[in-house]
């Protein structure tokens, strides 16, 4: 089976204006970066930004909306449907990010449900999923993050467009990152799990990747790491260290 190809996605969440993002795109467009053949970027602009981003951003690198709708649009004031985002020739979308899950309220079964929904209209998704710290410290991690691939298993049957992102809550913005140990543990306990309850093959072919505080100190020893994947970056995807990170494709283990 041919080798997992590193991914790296940068969500910039909420954030940005028109003049921001024409500087992060220019810094993307000038960075030299390892080719599309050894890494995947992916940037997820907020909904306003996707247009201008895709109109001026490099033609190696994709990008991706932070949400979309669980079902075909209509009367959902304020919600973007996949149906538009095909239009607007948007290839991939975040969904479940443990900021809509713990803010909105996005069940586990919600979020599956709008995985089989993108899938279904043919985007690419990259599903969240991750433990908090009263839950890494009662020592459930692997049931949690366990239950929420569960929930999006018995949505879909094919997991070729996924990407599933492993990001701990208590990692993500605060500074905390999780050892590349413990990344690494999860991240195996997780393809254990796909090879137990979906099959051997999707088990070895999807792409599990980290989120959390990734940043350009961190990352080259994270992406050493042989069941990590790729990364998810937050904060840092605003930064020139944006660029490190991508580069860190080259010391990954399944490069």
């Amino acid at each position: 089976m041919a080798p997992r190809k590193f991914f790296v996605g940068g969500n910039w969440k909420c954030n940005g204006t028109g003049d921001d993002v024409k500087k992060i795109v220019t810094l993307l467009n000038e960075a030299e970066v390892p080719s599309e053949d050894v890494v995947e970027v992916v940037v997820s602009p907020p909904f306003v930004f996707l247009q201008q981003v895709k109109g001026l951003l490099r033609p190696d690198f994709s990008v991706a909306a932070q949400n979309c709708w669980v079902r075909k649009g209509g009367a959902f004031t304020g919600e973007i449907s996949a149906e538009m985002l095909v239009n607007l020739q948007v290839p991939w979308v975040i969904l479940g990010h443990s900021e809509r899950r713990a803010l909105l309220g996005e069940s586990n079964d919600f979020v599956a449900d709008k995985v089989a929904y993108a899938l279904s209209q043919g985007i690419n998704v990259i599903a969240c999923i991750g433990e908090t710290l009263e839950q890494r410290e009662a020592g459930t991690t692997m049931e949690v993050v366990a239950a929420q691939t569960k929930a999006i298993a018995e949505k879909i049957s094919n997991w070729t467009n996924v990407v599933l992102a492993y990001e701990p809550v208590w990692a993500i913005g605060t500074g905390k990152v999780a050892t590349p140990a413990q990344a690494q543990e999860v991240h195996d306990g997780l393809r254990k799990w796909l090879q137990t309850n979906v099959t051997p093959a999707v088990a070895e072919s999807t792409r599990i990747i980290y989120g959390g505080s990734v940043n350009g100190a961190n990352c080259k020893e994270l992406a050493a790491k042989p069941d990590v994947d790729g990364f998810l970056v937050g904060g840092a995807s605003l930064k020139p260290e944006f660029v490190d990170i991508i580069k860190a494709a080259t010391v990954s283990s399944s490069a």
